[in-house]
């Protein structure tokens, strides 16, 4: 899960449970919140309220197709067999996720649940593993070993591996979503999935959204993004860890040692046009750590980013340089501005 607050005149608190939309008729705005992908999701979009539930399916149908633990997702049945086909946005979805594998050169690997998993992490029931299962367990990581055919969606993979496409999908369904309100004529919007921030446009005001990175020390907001028509996604060792003999584990596992990762970096923000890049890169980035992030993105043109290091330093791409601003209770805070 990844967690980020954010602030907007038309902000609602998120709610556990069914779909409840709401018009709020003198504005326009339409207003939903359900769970889903595992996450309390809230939409807010000026648009036929009708386009709530039209957007909601898009995720949920989606969801239905990459679950790793639902029987009979597409997924599920390929992780089950070591082969199968995916149709429609779950293989678009595969592909682009082997994309960023390659481009992150393994930092992001969509075959390490059973690390995850030996960890805890997809049971809550929490443990450090024996060195020994984690060792036995590594081969099986490596997204190379993946076969998959973009022409027909035919999927291979070795046997004992399971790959699993959370660490994009909640980005990449954003992304649809947003699309598909788009094509429906939607031009303000802001879709939260979990902390997986999607805008549409502007506000209706014309004035951007703001979006707040959340204090890894604290639970208050650090700095306020100002964005349009971008998707905003933070991940960060504070929102899933266990503790275990004074010492903190959490959730963003390194593929190449099989153990929650150790970059220097406490929390990690993306911004970009593609939720589906920004979601895989703010998990990848995080891995790489600070020097090598940086250096990914002085390659790049397509995100900026936010880095805050384990000694609470903030690094800021030049992209957001004006962009930001930092809340009252961290103005104090030096943050440096990464130029290419």
């Amino acid at each position: 899960m990844k967690k980020l607050l954010f602030f907007s005149a038309l902000c609602a608190f998120l709610l556990c449970g069914c779909s409840k939309p709401s018009t709020n008729s003198s504005s326009g705005l339409q207003k939903s919140n359900f769970f889903a992908m595992d996450t309390s999701i809230e939409f807010n979009i000026y648009g036929d309220a009708s386009l709530l539930k039209e957007a909601q399916n898009v995720l949920t149908d989606l969801e239905s197709e990459v679950s790793v633990t639902d029987s009979d997702s597409e997924i599920y049945k390929i992780n089950q067999d070591g082969t199968g086909t995916l149709t429609g946005n779950a293989a678009d979805l595969m592909q682009e996720a082997l994309e960023m594998c390659r481009r992150t050169d393994g930092a992001l690997d969509i075959s390490i649940y059973p690390i995850v998993r030996a960890w805890g992490f997809t049971t809550e029931k929490y443990q450090v593993p024996e060195e020994a299962e984690i060792g036995s367990l590594l081969p099986l990581v490596d997204y190379t070993k993946i076969q998959y055919d973009t022409a027909t969606g035919k999927v291979s993979i070795p046997k004992g591996m399971t790959i699993d496409l959370g660490s994009i999908a909640k980005g990449y369904s954003g992304q649809l979503a947003a699309r598909l309100l788009r094509e429906k004529g939607v031009t303000s919007a802001l879709l939260n999935l979990g902390g997986n921030v999607q805008t549409i446009g502007s506000k209706p005001n014309g004035s951007p959204w703001q979006v707040g990175i959340q204090d890894p020390t604290g639970d208050t907001p650090m700095m306020v993004l100002s964005v349009s028509d971008q998707a905003v996604i933070t991940s960060g060792g504070y929102e899933r860890y266990f503790e275990q003999d004074g010492k903190t584990y959490w959730h963003i596992m390194d593929p190449s040692t099989g153990h929650p990762a150790d970059s220097g970096l406490c929390s990690v923000t993306v911004v970009g046009k593609d939720g589906g890049i920004c979601d895989a890169l703010s998990t990848s980035l995080f891995v790489m750590g600070l020097e090598k992030a940086a250096a990914l993105w002085q390659q790049s043109n397509d995100f900026e980013a936010v880095f805050v290091t384990d000694s609470h330093e903030v690094y800021i791409t030049e992209g957001l340089k004006d962009c930001f601003a930092l809340t009252e209770d961290h103005v104090d805070t030096n943050v440096k501005v990464l130029e290419k």
